[in-house]
């Protein structure tokens, strides 16, 4: 439990030191901003999730949150917003608010706390886990850690049972003019490893422009996107707006797959889940 220090402590740690810039808070009753939808979702699977007063445009499991006041997105935050809302705490992506803002906040003598964004099974676990000590929610995170492992038990289960690997590849789309392929060192590696799918765009880091070229070369069984980038397209039938996909077996044999942004990508407490169903979907199922 974040323990809150008596008025005089407070004057004088600040007068001894002004660069101080965290200030305790009780969380029993402190009004939480959240910036990052696994940090969101952690918080509300803790059983936290009442003291979420607003949250980043990320923020999109549970649904309820979608219902609370939007903070933004990344530079487009402003100090003044936030501070319009009150908050005690602020709970973020590493680098998700931009370092004005958070000079701004801490001015303004509000708690923050930043957290790596998970890319992998261990960082989920960790952010768990941190976030569980600093709530005072750690029985609540051990029982969220016991679940995200039963699912990696259901993943492996299932897992045994198949032999196939299908060939896939992961589209981030933001309208047919700004198209991009996941190469290595991104989530959608990790997941599609996870989910024993054959990852062929290697070679390059990151994302980059899609070109025909390169989706032609690589010709996966299975196109993965999120919804919202599908959305962007204008639906399936869009897809044939990005020049190559027509060519390859995937779109041939309309074997296309599209989740949830946060749900795929986020590696928060329901991944293990997020990766059964990927594998479940590359096999037809």
């Amino acid at each position: 439990m974040i323990k809150r220090f008596s008025f005089l402590i407070l004057a004088l740690a600040i007068a001894c030191n002004p660069k101080t810039t965290e200030v305790q808070s009780n969380t029993d009753n402190s009004k939480v901003i959240t910036a990052g939808g696994t940090i969101t979702e952690i918080v509300d699977a803790l059983g936290m999730g009442d003291l979420i007063i607003a949250t980043d445009i990320t923020s999109t499991f549970p649904a309820s949150m979608q219902e609370l006041p939007s903070i933004g997105y990344r530079n487009q935050i402003k100090a003044e917003g936030i501070l319009a809302l009150g908050p005690d705490l602020i709970l973020m992506e590493e680098g998700y608010l931009s370092e004005d803002v958070v000079n701004q906040l801490r001015t303004a003598q509000i708690e923050i706390h930043s957290f790596a964004k998970p890319n992998t099974v261990s960082g989920t676990i960790s952010l768990i886990e941190e976030l569980g000590e600093l709530l005072d929610q750690k029985a609540e995170a051990e029982s969220l850690k016991a679940q995200l492992n039963q699912d990696l038990e259901d993943l492996n289960t299932y897992l045994k049972t198949i032999t196939s690997k299908p060939k896939a590849a992961f589209i981030m789309a933001r309208g047919p003019q700004t198209v991009f392929l996941a190469g290595e060192d991104t989530f959608a590696q990790e997941i599609f490893q996870m989910a024993n799918l054959e990852f062929p765009a290697t070679g390059f880091k990151d994302f980059v422009p899609i070109t025909p070229e390169s989706i032609v070369k690589i010709n996966p069984d299975y196109l993965v996107f999120f919804e919202s980038g599908i959305q962007s397209l204008g639906g399936t039938q869009g897809l044939s707006k990005i020049q190559g996909i027509d060519q390859t077996s995937a779109f041939k044999k309309n074997q296309i797959i599209a989740l949830d942004g946060n749900y795929l990508s986020g590696f928060g407490p329901r991944v293990g889940k997020a990766a059964l169903e990927l594998a479940k979907a590359a096999r037809g199922e």
